[in-house]
């Protein structure tokens, strides 16, 4: 896609939805989530988030891209966890069943970078109780990919846990945690290979999972999107790391670097910056970018300038 469309596009993104609905609504930083019965209506928008604080500008495409990529990953995890979608009906729409969260996310990474390089770097070396052996640097692949799970905060900033504060403080049993480990990492180790494929290196990413209707684990929220997760090129990464530059990435780390360069991470007194239209509009590439690397198919959006009309007509049969 040209950058001219997505120019055009500009006063048509998706900020936020408001229809009507006998069942309950709650807004998260990037979906709108309608909870009817039994049944989530999850609508991916094109807000985006970094540093716990959701950005000014919304982006081009991203809700439609958001929820594509977790589509096509669903499916291709489905035989190494149970997951929540029922079905697609819409770009922007995923129609699940509902579940009781878990009250952590399950991060898990196979690199040294972003936050864990950021608290690396600090002189820190226990990380949600694992080791990093030392002398490591940014972008360093770690000898093997480690869970560092974190608390799921209602406002304000996630906090690193380890799986024995987990069980110390009664949030998961031990059984549930001991499983959704488990599958967090088999999840990453595909993850990785599907990614390999396309010549992508997972770095990181968070897995969220739930108890559905019958007690069972249930993989839910998202899964491998450029939201959650971190990608480098592979052909390029060696050379990169060995001569200690940025790796060429797929993900939104950019868009925290940006901030960070215009003196904005989230902390108190500080000033969250407008993005200009050129750089949400390179955001809006890097997502398409991802999509079709990882996919291996082609972006074809959906063009309505009404979207949140073009959304009413597939979702109102749910409301």
């Amino acid at each position: 896609m040209d950058r001219d469309t997505i120019k055009d596009y500009l006063p048509y993104t998706l900020r936020e939805t408001h229809y009507k609905t006998s069942g309950t609504f709650y807004r998260g930083k990037v979906r709108d989530t309608y909870l009817i019965e039994d049944k989530l209506i999850l609508i991916a928008s094109d807000r985006i988030s970094a540093f716990d604080h959701i950005l000014n500008q919304s982006i081009p495409f991203k809700g439609q891209v958001l929820n594509k990529i977790a589509a096509y990953f669903f499916d291709s995890t489905s035989d190494i966890v149970n997951n929540h979608v029922l079905s697609v009906p819409d770009p922007n729409v995923t129609v699940a069943k509902a579940c009781k969260a878990l009250p952590i996310e399950f991060v898990v990474r196979g690199y040294l970078a972003g936050h864990a390089w950021r608290v690396y770097k600090q002189g820190i070396r226990v990380l949600c109780g694992e080791t990093l052996p030392e002398g490591l640097r940014q972008n360093s692949k770690l000898p093997a990919p480690i869970l560092t799970p974190a608390t799921k905060a209602q406002e304000g900033h996630d906090e690193d846990i380890s799986k024995v504060e987990i069980l110390e403080r009664g949030i998961i049993d031990k059984d549930t945690l001991d499983l959704a480990s488990e599958k967090a990492l088999e999840l990453f180790q595909r993850g990785s290979e599907m990614a390999q494929e396309k010549g992508l290196i997972l770095v990181d990413t968070k897995y969220e999972f739930g108890i559905d209707h019958e007690g069972s684990i249930t993989l839910i929220d998202e899964i491998h999107t450029p939201d959650s997760s971190r990608y480098f090129y592979s052909d390029t990464y060696q050379d990169l790391y060995e001569q200690n530059l940025p790796q060429r990435q797929l993900s939104k780390e950019f868009v925290r670097e940006w901030l960070m360069d215009n003196n904005f991470q989230g902390l108190e007194n500080q000033v969250l910056p407008d993005l200009p239209d050129s750089f949400v509009q390179e955001i809006s590439m890097r997502y398409i970018e991802l999509y079709e690397k990882l996919t291996g198919t082609l972006f074809v959006p959906d063009l309505s300038k009404n979207p949140i009309g073009r959304i009413e007509k597939v979702v109102q049969p749910h409301l």
